[in-house]
C-alpha cells in the first residue's frame, strides 16, 4: 500500500513540476508581447513619419473649442493625417507644442509629420500658400 501511495506522490509532483514550466513559459512570453508593443509604441513616437511621401494630399480639418489632445488625435485619424491617436498625444505631450493647440478649420497635408500638424494647429507655421505670397 505504500508503494501505491509513493508512485501517487511521484505523479503529483511531476505534474506540479510540468504546470510550474509551463506558468513560467507563459511570464516569458508576456514579458517578451510587452516589451516588443513597448519598443513598437516609443519607435512611432520619436520616428516620425508623414502618412504619404511627396506632396500628399490635402484635408481639412476642423478642430472644436475644448478638444481634447486625444480628440484631436482621433479626428486627425479619421481624416487619414496621421496613424495612431495615442502615439499623437504623447508625442504632443513631448514636444514644444504641449498645451498651445488651437481650435479652428485648418487646412493640412498628408505630407506633414506629427510635429508639422501640431505646429499649424499650435499657429506657429503658417500655410505654404501664404508663405510663397512676396
Amino acid at each position: 500500500m505504500s508503494n501505491i501511495s509513493t508512485n501517487q506522490d511521484h505523479g503529483v509532483m511531476v505534474a506540479g513540476g510540468f504546470f510550474r514550466i509551463v506558468v513560467y513559459i507563459a511570464i516569458l512570453l508576456v514579458i517578451v508581447w510587452m516589451g516588443k508593443t513597448a519598443y513598437s509604441f516609443g519607435y512611432d513616437i520619436f520616428n516620425q513619419q508623414a502618412m504619404s511621401p511627396g506632396d500628399g494630399q490635402e484635408v481639412t480639418v476642423v478642430i472644436q473649442e475644448g478638444a481634447s489632445v486625444y480628440n484631436i488625435g482621433r479626428t486627425l485619424k479619421k481624416k487619414g493625417l496621421i496613424e495612431d491617436a495615442k502615439v499623437f498625444y504623447v508625442q504632443e505631450k513631448l514636444s514644444v507644442y504641449k498645451g498651445k493647440l488651437k481650435p479652428g478649420t485648418y487646412i493640412l497635408s498628408t505630407a506633414f509629420t506629427a510635429d508639422q500638424i501640431m505646429a499649424v494647429l499650435a499657429g506657429e507655421e503658417e500655410d505654404e500658400s501664404e508663405e510663397e505670397t512676396w
